[in-house]
């Protein structure tokens, strides 16, 4: 059987500074090999992959690990206790990682998740065993703010409606279809959450001559105006891109209170997560006209989708493919593997998510 040559790591976060021998070996001993066989000699370090990922990433990791492909095997939960001191990282495409999951492996030091989201990982209980959390940033933004505009569109000026109505042979009856109430003319955009994403969408929405105003947990250097409020924010916008990462800080952050003050002129666009949304108060709001409309790639259940918002007639609905092109997906494929791969070979991942910040300064 193959040894894992590191100790057990500590159930706490390590102190600013301070070097463990699991950190030391990563510096140097894993640079080379994380474990010796049974004759002694040198091995590769063991990675899991708990279930499927982009076709790109395996490949990229051969003759830099042994990959344990867990979903492919008769018995996963044997397999992980035979093997718990030798894997050194976990490769995830979505697998729900938390403090339990990883108690369970003592000697990982790295999830490398796929997505620039990451609320299935509890990148807190990773920090506290000493383990170093990456994402996907930067290689999918503006995939993600092109399909922000494209929904914007589609839902302020009824796209898809309009294809539908075209398909079922109205317009060839002679039936023109109807004209739009929205336009996007005269617009003011709120955006929840200005980071790359946001960023990215607000350069884009100037173009059609769209003002922008955004909410954080705190103002940043840019030129645009700032609301400390949601609520706030939302009553002076008539359209609300939801950008913001998913989890529990964020969970029904827009609720009945802010589609309330978003008014019967407002459009809802998400792109972030389904769980920053209160669904059942959205499906309210949109039935009641408290808002004109919503364009959504993103659910709270999905790919469960809410049965009211399928036949609601001032919906736009996507299966969450805000990213969903072959070069951005495959650039993002490659990031989970630098990521993987500079930790194999220097200890150090290249894109951290902020939680994991302590651990690799």
């Amino acid at each position: 059987m193959i040894m894992m040559t590191s100790p057990p790591r500590s159930s706490s976060l390590r102190p600013p500074g301070h070097q463990t021998a699991t950190d030391q070996m990563l510096g140097g001993f894993l640079a080379r090999t994380a474990v010796v066989d049974k004759d002694g000699g040198m091995g590769l370090p063991v990675v899991l992959m708990p279930g499927p990922m982009h076709e790109a990433v395996a490949p990229g990791l051969e003759g830099h690990c042994e990959l344990i492909r867990l979903w492919e095997e008769a018995d996963p939960d044997a397999v992980l206790a035979a093997r718990r001191d030798e894997i050194v990282a976990v490769a995830t495409g979505g697998t729900a990682i938390d403090g339990s999951y990883l108690d369970r492996l003592p000697a990982v030091r790295l999830v490398a998740s796929f997505g620039v989201g990451y609320d299935r990982i509890d990148a807190t209980a990773a920090a506290e065993r000493g383990v170093v959390v990456t994402n996907t940033p930067g290689v999918l933004d503006d995939e993600v703010a092109d399909t922000a505009l494209g929904l914007l569109l589609m839902t302020v000026r009824e796209l898809g409606q309009a294809e539908r109505y075209l398909r079922d042979g109205k317009w060839a009856d002679g039936r023109p279809y109807p004209l739009t109430r929205a336009t996007m003319r005269g617009r003011r955009m709120g955006i929840l959450g200005l980071g790359r994403i946001g960023q990215a969408i607000a350069d884009r929405v100037q173009a059609f001559g769209i003002s922008v105003a955004y909410h954080n947990r705190s103002p940043k250097d840019v030129p645009y105006e700032y609301y400390a409020s949601l609520v706030e924010l939302a009553a002076d916008v008539d359209i609300l891109m939801i950008v913001i990462p998913g989890g529990d800080s964020t969970r029904h952050l827009v609720d009945a209170d802010v589609l309330k003050a978003l008014g019967p002129e407002g459009i809802v666009i998400n792109v972030a997560r389904g769980t920053v949304v209160d669904e059942q108060a959205l499906v309210d709001a949109l039935r009641t006209n408290t808002i004109h409309a919503a364009g959504l790639d993103v659910f709270e259940h999905e790919p469960k989708v809410h049965p009211d918002l399928l036949t609601l007639p001032n919906t736009v609905l996507l299966p969450h493919v805000g990213s969903a092109t072959v070069p951005t997906r495959t650039a993002m494929a490659n990031l989970v593997v630098e990521n993987l791969v500079t930790f194999l070979t220097k200890g150090a991942p290249v894109t951290p998510v902020p939680e994991s910040a302590p651990l690799v300064k």
